[in-house]
Formats: C-alpha cells, sequence, structure tokens
C-alpha cells in the first residue's frame, strides 16, 4: 500500500486526476478498454470537475471506458442525492462517454434487491466471471466505512456476491453497493479521505487492530496498487 499525504488538496485532486488518466491508459494500451468504478461524494465531485477541464478530458479514450458505481443510495437518477445524477452532471455529460458503457446503479420499477443481481450480471458482462476492475475510486466516512460497507451491517461478512442491497435503518433507505469481494479483486484501487474529521477512523484503518465490523474500510486489502491519498489534518 502507498500512502501520500498532501499539504493541499488541490494538490490531492489534481494528483487523483492524474492517477486516473495514467490507469486509464496503460489499461487501454493492454486491454483495450478501462473498467471503472466511481464513488460520490465532495471528493469525487472535485476530481471529476478536473477530468472535464481541456487540460485532462484530451488525455483519455473516454469511448473506451466503462463506467460503474461502487455504490448509491437507492434514489432515481434526477435525485439530488444520486451519485450518478453528480457525475453526470459534473464529468459524463461533458466527455465524449460512449453511454451504452455507462452502467448506472439504479432501476425505475425494480427492487434494490433485484437490481443488484441485474447489475452483478452487468459486471460480468463487461468484465468476465474474474469480475476485475482496472481501478476503483473509494472514500471513507467519519466512521471508517467505505462505499456502502457500513459498520455492523451484514453485507461485511458478504463472501460470494458481486453486488448486494439492503435497508440501511440509521438513514431509513435502502443502499446498493459493491461488495468486498469483489473491490478486492481490481487492479488499482485509490482512497481518498482527508480533513480533521477523518483522523480517529483513518487511523484505526491503517494502524489499529484489525476490526472490519467497527471499521469496514479495513475490509480492502492493503496490497500493490492499493494508493491511499489524505492531508495532514487527517494523518496526523
Amino acid at each position: 500500500m502507498n500512502i501520500t499525504v498532501f499539504d493541499d488538496l488541490e494538490k490531492l485532486y489534481r494528483k487523483a486526476a492524474d492517477t486516473f488518466v495514467d490507469f486509464s491508459q496503460e489499461a487501454i494500451q493492454k486491454n483495450n478498454r478501462f473498467a471503472v468504478a466511481l464513488s460520490g461524494g465532495s471528493s469525487p465531485k472535485a476530481i471529476f470537475k478536473l477530468l472535464a477541464t481541456e487540460e485532462y478530458a484530451g488525455k483519455i479514450e473516454w469511448n473506451k471506458v466503462f463506467f460503474f458505481w461502487v455504490d448509491e443510495r437507492w434514489v432515481p437518477l434526477n435525485d439530488e442525492k444520486s451519485n450518478a445524477k453528480m457525475t453526470f452532471e459534473t464529468l459524463l455529460d461533458k466527455v465524449p462517454v460512449n453511454k451504452n458503457q455507462v452502467f448506472p446503479m439504479y432501476k425505475d420499477g425494480t427492487e434494490p434487491e433485484e437490481y443488484a443481481k441485474e447489475y452483478e450480471q452487468q459486471i460480468r458482462n463487461v468484465l468476465g466471471d474474474e469480475g476485475i476492475f482496472d481501478f476503483i475510486l473509494l472514500g471513507m466516512g467519519d466512521d471508517g466505512h467505505t462505499a456502502s460497507l457500513f459498520p455492523g451491517e451484514a453485507v461485511l461478512n458478504e463472501k460470494e456476491k458481486w453486488v448486494d442491497a439492503y435497508y440501511l435503518k440509521p438513514q431509513e433507505m435502502f443502499r446498493i453497493t459493491l461488495t468486498a469481494p469483489i473491490i478486492n479483486k481490481a487492479e488499482n484501487i485509490l482512497v481518498v479521505a482527508f480533513g480533521e474529521s477523518k483522523k480517529h477512523a483513518l487511523n484505526e484503518v491503517l494502524n489499529g487492530q484489525y476490526n472490519p465490523e467497527l471499521y469496514p474500510l479495513q475490509l480492502i486489502e492493503k496490497k500493490e496498487g492499493y494508493l491511499f491519498f489524505t492531508d495532514e489534518k487527517a494523518r496526523g
């Protein structure tokens, strides 16, 4: 695992955008496609906005990128809480992507548990039965969760499914998420977590005893290809 601590968030965002470009070029050269799973939140939003600029957009063969999501609130795609909506507004509507290669984690008229099965099949259709993403972008909540892998939830123990959906009582809504087994298959993972509020959880995830029931990000294996971008406030 490679941890980089930044003294300025703009530098962090730019390095993340550079990393996205580098991984895209490597994957396309190797496999003629770049399969990614993206996260929501303020950090990805800033990264996506950079990728949509003239400086970055011209470096990526967008028609060879396949877009999936790491997790999603079970809300319509036009809902302000939708991760997909944010990604379309900041990136996908601004660059020449192939819309047939974009797979939002929501479908009208479908129950979330059923769509979780359908979404896994969509992943298999693109990645095959090995299910290896070229790149996954993750964040970390103040409580140590990542994707929709929240402390104490049964989804943390999932060993077979690649995608799961469940009702998250504290938020009073359904969530749909990639599970640890498929996230850990990825060639490259970038976790972005910064700010004073992340300090305790980050220290536990990186240095504490293994307790993923309490700090789910620990489920993600610290191996080659695992990058962690943070700042001095969170790292302490």
